[in-house]
Parts: C-alpha cells; sequence; structure tokens
C-alpha cells in the first residue's frame, strides 16, 4: 500500500514537471508555439522568395508567437514596404516588425 502511494507520487510530479516543461511563457515558447512559429517563418521565406523584386538572401526572417520580424538590407526604399506587405499576407502572421534597411 505504502509503495503504491509514493509510485503514485512519483507519477504525479513527473507528469505535472512534463506539463510545466512544455508550458509558454512571456519570454519563451511552448513546444507548439515553435513549430508554428518555425512553419510561419517557412512560409514567410517562401512568399519572399516568390516576389520577383525581393532578393531574399538578403532579408532575414524571424518569428515569435506569431509576430515576424524582417532585418536585412535591400537596394530599394519600395522593396521595404513590399516585404512587409508579403509577410503580413502569409496566414498565421499576427503582425509585422519591419527593421529592414536600405543599402
Amino acid at each position: 500500500m505504502k509503495n503504491l502511494k509514493t509510485i503514485s507520487a512519483v507519477f504525479a510530479a513527473l507528469a505535472m514537471a512534463t506539463v510545466l516543461g512544455c508550458a509558454s511563457t512571456s519570454k519563451s515558447e511552448g513546444t507548439g508555439e515553435y513549430v508554428d512559429d518555425t512553419v510561419i517563418t517557412g512560409k514567410v521565406k517562401s512568399a519572399i522568395l516568390q516576389e520577383p523584386t525581393l532578393k531574399s538572401a538578403e532579408i532575414n526572417v524571424e518569428t515569435f508567437k506569431g509576430i515576424v520580424q524582417l532585418s536585412g538590407f535591400v537596394a530599394d526604399p519600395t522593396n521595404t514596404s513590399t516585404a512587409g506587405r508579403v509577410a503580413q499576407s502569409v496566414h498565421g502572421v499576427k503582425s509585422v516588425k519591419n527593421d529592414i534597411r536600405v543599402k
């Protein structure tokens, strides 16, 4: 009987640690959110690659909790707004922080 209580307590503690270990906080993502952000980043990079006026090698994309950050350099000032518009059009993007600079 005592062993059953001990085993149950250990199992409950492990289950609690597992659940809390996957939870997100304001500064870190949970496992599911990380996967979602990775997918969004890939979709944004693909959309930028398909835009003929943009050089995708010069634009960096990072995503955290659905918020996309664009950075890098472009030759034409209109490319900055084009990249932001393309990123915003991707499904799952909550907002875009555009830090692209003109060379």
